[in-house]
């Protein structure tokens, strides 16, 4: 666990959030932020006070944005409106994807854009704080605004819907008595404000970023430690050659190798086996930085979403007024995490080529399939049918979601953007490529054992020490599943690798 985040509504990012979901940092509130959400609510108790029409706050919603609420009912219209709008199926979030889903919806409270009661963040935080995990249905949402999805957590917030206690679900009630907490007390606009908002969305989107992102760095340092066992040639990582077609990210991804390789003998000149490597080997740079460079639009997309208001109605608050916003709608983000599931189906499918040329002894030079010369011994051979499958699975996963029209509230809610599919999707497909880079990590300290280079690079060295403590050399054919997802799990997810070698995301 991390110390405490202070949250001001502008400066949380996919590494921050996944801080707090994954690894239990607590959050604060800034006094700035406070500030904020007094003002906002201000112009929202003017408009009630004043019986101004605002979406949602003094009016129905949806196909009813017309029809105006008696005076008299719009305090308890919040809950109503809560209960009405959890529907979703299936499924429930993990505990660290509501955790995100919770941290994106308090963050972009403290803006005051949303006119939430000041009370909504504090409980939100609390929540957080005492690690209160409502049952979220996966299924709810069309990433157009994920009302049906977020309805689930203020529903077992006010007492009425389900939290997890010790991994199972309880009467929300009963769970937050065992937790000291209050069920939350919701005046007019704030069930709006915890339903029809884009958290849900942008709370999956920022893990899976996360996870990607350190997923894509074990796989650059995968490659690196291939090149070693392969004894590849570096020339298409000079920064001279990088440089003379400097597409996205393939510059970086160049000293990016570099940097692992430095102090080895593979930079020198002269020291290449090959003339040319094939082009798994040839044109990592341009792949795994094209995967780098469109991971950093979906960061950036991703942090805009954390730090902005994406409420309908909007409270401009510089303005004093409330007027209707098409914020909530994600296209964008969706089109940022389709791109980088793409792009890391690329860098996927290479890593298992680089494993099928280190295993092929015409090519590498080394016994083949990484075994000995015995005719008895598989050596890498049978993994090559999970490894297909795991990138069958990848690219079946990078496939986009479907552009396709909506028919909500009688044709008024007629566009729809999939960007929490597209995210689920994305997390999914992280997960098996950790597996591939687990692959490549355990297949390259074999190839570098079997060609026994006269030195390593000081960094690489080790990465292979680091592999070899969980998945030792693979003198007689064993059974190495079970390592595979450990080096996954303890190397490539939990970030360690960058540890170990110092590099710097791209």
């Amino acid at each position: 666990m991390t110390g405490p985040i202070e949250l001001t509504g502008h400066d949380l990012n996919p590494e921050s959030l996944a801080a707090v979901a994954e690894g239990g940092a607590p959050v604060t509130i800034a006094d700035t932020a406070r500030r904020a959400m007094r003002t906002g609510r201000a112009v929202v108790d003017k408009y009630i006070a004043e019986g101004i029409p605002a979406y949602g706050l003094n009016t129905g919603l949806g196909a009813r944005a017309a029809e105006t609420l008696p005076a008299d009912e719009i305090a308890a219209f919040s809950a109503h409106l809560v209960r009405g709008r959890a529907q979703g199926i299936g499924a429930p979030l993990l505990p660290a994807e509501v955790r995100a889903v919770m941290l994106a919806r308090l963050n972009t409270l403290l803006t005051g854009a949303a006119g939430a009661s000041p009370h909504i963040a504090d409980h939100l935080a609390e929540a957080l704080n005492r690690n209160i995990i409502a049952v979220m249905p996966r299924t709810a949402s069309i990433g157009a605004g994920d009302l049906t999805a977020m309805a689930a957590l203020p529903f077992a917030l006010i007492g009425e819907g389900e939290i997890l206690i010790d991994g199972a679900p309880v009467p929300a009630a009963e769970a937050l008595k065992a937790h000291g907490l209050e069920p939350l007390e919701l005046g007019p606009k704030d069930g709006l404000v915890l339903c029809n908002i884009t958290a849900f969305s942008v709370g999956l989107a920022g893990l899976a970023a996360n996870a990607a992102r350190r997923a894509l760095t074990g796989l650059q340092i995968a490659a690196a430690l291939s090149f070693e066992g392969f004894r590849g040639n570096t020339s298409p990582l000079e920064d001279a050659v990088a440089g003379t077609r400097p597409q996205a990210g393939q510059v970086v991804a160049a000293a990016q190798l570099r940097h692992l390789l430095q102090g080895g003998l593979l930079l020198d000149q002269g020291a290449a086996r090959r003339l040319q490597d094939p082009l798994s080997f040839r044109c990592v740079a341009q792949v795994n930085g094209s995967a780098g460079a469109q991971l950093g639009a979906l960061e950036d997309a991703v942090t805009i979403e954390l730090n902005h208001s994406a409420d309908n109605p909007l409270v401009l608050v510089g303005e004093n007024r409330i007027t209707s916003s098409g914020n909530f709608h994600l296209p964008h983000l969706s089109l940022q995490i389709d791109g980088t599931a793409r792009a890391l189906a690329w860098s996927a499918n290479d890593a298992v080529s680089r494993i099928q040329r280190m295993m092929n002894a015409a090519l590498s030079g080394l016994p083949p399939l990484l075994s000995s010369h015995a005719t008895g011994r598989a050596g890498f051979g049978p993994l090559l049918k999970p490894l297909e499958a795991l990138r069958a699975e990848i690219i079946h996963l990078s496939a986009p979601v479907p552009v396709m029209a909506s028919h909500n509230a009688d044709g008024i809610e007629d566009s729809l953007t999939f960007a929490p599919l597209a995210a689920q999707k994305l997390s999914q497909l992280t997960a098996k490529l950790n597996l591939i880079a687990a692959f490549e990590l355990i297949a390259a300290a074999q190839a570098v054992d079997l060609a026994q280079p006269q030195k390593v690079a000081p960094r690489l060295a080790k990465v292979h020490r680091a592999v070899r403590g969980i998945c030792p050399f693979i003198e007689e054919d064993r059974p190495l599943g079970r390592q595979i997802e450990a080096v996954a799990e303890e190397l490539v997810a939990s970030g360690r690798l960058a540890q170990i070698t110092g590099l710097t995301d791209g």
